[in-house]
């Protein structure tokens, strides 16, 4: 007797999982889950040691990796610093970074949004950002210009572009 028929698991054409954007948010070597808990900072006691002595460090590198250079870390890591300064609210910028990680690399919203991750446990968020982007295949000490120039990160993993002969 022949074994039934498994059901198909792909997807329609057209079609796209739960959480994925239909233009392909998600990136080549993109991770469908973060690389380490929220809770395993101390994997790193480096990091941990810096982001929690000067979130601004971490929290400047990741923002200009996420922002593919367009925010260096200096300016990001000096507006943390002037809105912990004067409001204490910089967990609304920071929770705003880690959204943009999430979007472009599809992780999920886990273990609850991102401004309360960064309300409740900046440092933790910052290291597992961090680390996410390490994971990836990124260098965020070396910023995003070296990171380009050494093919760093997924899009260098890509398959390039062929082009026509005329």
């Amino acid at each position: 007797m022949k074994p039934a028929a498994e059901p198909a698991t792909g997807y329609p054409v057209g079609a796209s999982p739960a959480g994925a954007s239909p233009m392909g948010g998600r990136q080549l070597g993109e991770a469908s889950a973060w690389s380490s808990g929220l809770f395993d900072c101390f994997d790193d006691c480096g990091l941990c040691c810096i982001t929690w002595c000067c979130p601004c460090i971490t929290f400047g590198k990741v923002a200009e990796i996420v922002d593919r250079g367009a925010t260096s870390c200096g300016t990001a890591g000096a507006l943390y610093v002037l809105l912990a300064s004067l409001t204490g609210c910089q967990f609304i910028y920071s929770c705003t970074y880690r959204a943009k990680l999430r979007a472009q690399y599809g992780l999920p919203d886990a273990p609850c949004c991102d401004c309360c991750v960064h309300f409740c446990c900046a440092p933790c968020a910052l290291c597992q950002e961090y680390k996410q982007l390490k994971a990836l295949g990124y260098d965020p000490d070396i910023g995003w210009q070296l990171n380009a120039e050494r093919g760093n990160g997924p899009a260098a993993r890509a398959p390039g572009m062929q082009q026509m002969g005329r």
